[in-house]
């Protein structure tokens, strides 16, 4: 069966009434989406550092989190298979349960072995929740609002990670990792009770394209590919910024980690609204290109207001990617494959982070941080002309006849 997907549509004219954008089933869908994301983050950082005082040393946490992102990786191109046959709210209310339900028995052994489990099981139990809930999630918007409503989501998921992240490290190190652990279970297993009251989708609707097949689409594969490149630049920031800029401006590193994220949620409102009117294509070029801008910026580690200046620079493109590149994956499907177009942006942003933090290291260690941010700056830059080619593409079938 050949399936055939849809280029951008053109900007839609706004109707005199526009569709409520915050509906009862979204606002059940943040519960769950709070839920996963506060019982990811919580232990993000403390299960390496359990890990590291059962005697296995760094080593034992970095398995640890590698167990946690290969498993992740690997639910994230299965779930959509998952969902399309067992639809939405099993696939979320399942992800949900192997998230928590492992959490609360982190703490019953210190072998290496038992924590690499439930690393495992709450990686696969946090894709299915994001893969299955981003769909689910991006089906609640109307189709109109679809850049402002993800632009939305992405501030109500991604602002756990601001408090839940250290206070996780907190917790632990004041009450111990019984307490965080168990925490963070239940913050999963009680967003369970929201699942019923939301919708199952249309599973009935039409086949859903398996992960393979949109990442030899075109419409799908290109902007992955540019969105994959800017995450790399997040991973290799979050990594190395402590470890590039000199060690008397610690303050600085951590002004700019705050900038950063700001930046990126102000730029992905700002997309939201803007691509809804204008079209999302035309956004992906000027945030590769700010994106590229900011980590050149960032490649004089040793002056300071550069350093903050270009995580700030480069937080604003990704903000700018990390909203147009989804909306436009979603505007390019019918609905029944939602699920592929939430693996395959997760999984770029996933893969992204781990391959840049790996190979910057690699490449830092012969070229010094300067050179290697200077090649990352152009690595990004190589990635414009697909960027230029898919916004060429999209606008030839808005416009036919031009």
């Amino acid at each position: 069966m050949t399936t055939t997907y849809r280029t951008e549509a053109p900007a839609i004219p706004l109707p005199a009434a526009r569709p409520p954008l915050v509906t009862r089933p979204l606002l059940l869908r943040f519960v769950s989406m709070l839920g996963s994301s506060i019982s990811f983050y919580l232990l993000l950082s403390v299960v390496p550092l359990y890990a590291q005082g059962t005697g296995g040393g760094g080593g034992a946490a970095g398995l640890a989190t590698g167990a946690l992102m290969f498993a992740t990786v690997c639910g994230e191109l299965g779930t959509p298979r998952l969902v399309s046959r067992y639809g939405y709210r099993v696939a979320l209310g399942g992800g949900l349960v192997l998230l928590g339900a492992p959490a609360l028995v982190l703490t019953a052994s210190s072998d290496m072995a038992w924590v690499v489990l439930v690393c495992l099981l709450r990686g696969l139990g946090f894709a299915v929740t994001v893969v299955a809930g981003g769909a689910l999630t991006a089906a609640l918007i109307p189709d109109e609002r679809r850049g402002e409503g993800l632009a939305l989501v992405g501030i109500v998921a991604g602002a756990p990670a601001l408090g839940a992240l250290p206070l996780g490290v907190w917790s632990a190190q004041h009450f111990g990792y019984t307490p965080v652990a168990v925490v963070a279970g239940l913050a999963a297993l009680v967003a369970v009770a929201s699942v019923p009251g939301l919708p199952d989708g249309e599973r009935g609707a039409g086949r859903a394209v398996g992960v393979l097949a949109g990442l030899r689409t075109p419409a799908l594969s290109r902007p992955a590919l540019v969105f994959g490149a800017s995450a790399l630049v997040a991973g290799i920031i979050v990594t190395f910024l402590p470890l590039a800029v000199a060690s008397a401006s610690t303050g600085v590193v951590a002004i700019a980690l705050f900038l950063q994220p700001l930046a990126s949620t102000i730029a992905r409102v700002v997309a939201g609204r803007h691509g809804d009117r204008h079209g999302q294509a035309g956004l992906v070029p000027p945030g590769l290109v700010l994106s590229a801008a900011g980590v050149l910026l960032t490649a004089l580690t040793h002056d300071d207001l550069a350093v903050i200046a270009g995580v700030t620079v480069f937080g604003v493109g990704f903000g700018l990617l990390q909203n147009a590149t989804l909306a436009l994956m979603y505007a390019r499907v019918p609905r029944s494959s939602y699920g592929t177009v939430s693996a395959l942006w997760n999984f770029a942003y996933d893969a992204g982070m781990g391959i840049g933090a790996l190979g910057f290291g690699l490449v830092a260690a012969q070229t010094g941080y300067p050179w290697a941010f200077a090649l990352t700056a152009a690595l990004l830059m190589a990635a414009l002309p697909v960027a230029l080619r898919d916004l060429r593409t999209s606008r030839r079938a808005a416009c036919p006849s031009e």
